[in-house]
């Protein structure tokens, strides 16, 4: 069985409150776009992880859809099974494509091996592998708070936009993202804020790695920049980064970025 991952972006970012657990709580809006994995299962006389396009970082045993069959077979009975990943969402760029892969392989085992897993059960097993995985279950606009892993319904529907993604030849560690900023309550809530028209969103909808991140790597600030010269209505790093996205009326020329820059459009 194959089935796609796909990435998202943060539509803003708040990071509120250091927890006592060592995480910190946030506010977001997730969102999906059209970058897409291409991750396939199975059966065989070994359990065994193998993976092509972007190379992966660290083990083939510890990468999280090898984690995520673990979590599973515990309560269930799994048959060994060959998984194999091609990858294609850029690594180290605030899109969740590790996360995404292992939601969807959680939700592949339920299908592929008739589990009948609520979602709710999903998002369970989902949310041990990581913050954003459980969002991956449902694969819907939803505002996300505490670590990134509790969820309520939000109506967003970028559709009728071009989105455009532009992803420098930049990793950006995510606890170098976190050791940059100071958690401090946010004022209007981003899930009233994204209700605003797009073109309201500049100068209200924020991300709170941005300013470390972009001291650090002037280069993300600047394609952040070149997405408002090319006519964005609004523009973002997602995540921790390094990506940046544009939201556009028309389709964007960005034809200037590619030579340097991995460049996603119509997501």
């Amino acid at each position: 069985m194959i089935v796609f991952p796909n990435a998202k972006i943060n539509i803003g970012l708040n990071i509120t409150a250091k927890r006592p657990d060592g995480y910190h709580n946030i506010e977001t809006v997730f969102y999906p776009v059209k970058i897409n994995d291409a991750l396939e299962a199975i059966i065989a006389p070994l359990l065994s992880f193998s993976s092509s396009g972007i190379n992966i970082p660290g083990e083939p045993e510890k990468n999280l859809c090898i984690k995520a069959y673990e979590l599973v077979s515990k309560d269930h009975p799994l048959p060994p099974l060959e998984i194999y990943l091609h990858k294609h969402i850029p690594i180290g760029a605030g899109l969740g494509g590790g996360s995404a892969d292992a939601a969807f392989f959680i939700k592949l085992l339920n299908q592929q091996f008739g589990l009948n897993l609520t979602v709710q059960a999903m998002q369970d097993y989902a949310r041990r592998l990581g913050a954003d995985c459980a969002f991956f279950i449902e694969n819907k606009p939803v505002y996300a708070f505490d670590k990134g892993d509790q969820f309520e319904e939000v109506s967003l529907d970028l559709s009728r936009y071009h989105i455009a993604l532009v992803m420098p030849n930049v990793h950006v560690s995510t606890a170098d993202a976190y050791s940059g900023v100071k958690p401090e309550p946010s004022g209007q809530s981003l899930k009233e804020l994204v209700q605003l028209p797009v073109s309201d969103w500049k100068g209200k909808i924020k991300n709170d790695f941005e300013p470390s991140v972009f001291a650090k790597y002037p280069q993300i600030g600047a394609v952040k920049q070149a997405l408002y010269e090319a006519g964005a209505l609004y523009a973002s790093m997602s995540g921790s980064g390094a990506s940046v996205f544009g939201i556009f009326e028309a389709p964007p020329q960005l034809k200037h970025l590619e030579a340097e820059h991995q460049v996603f459009y119509d997501l």
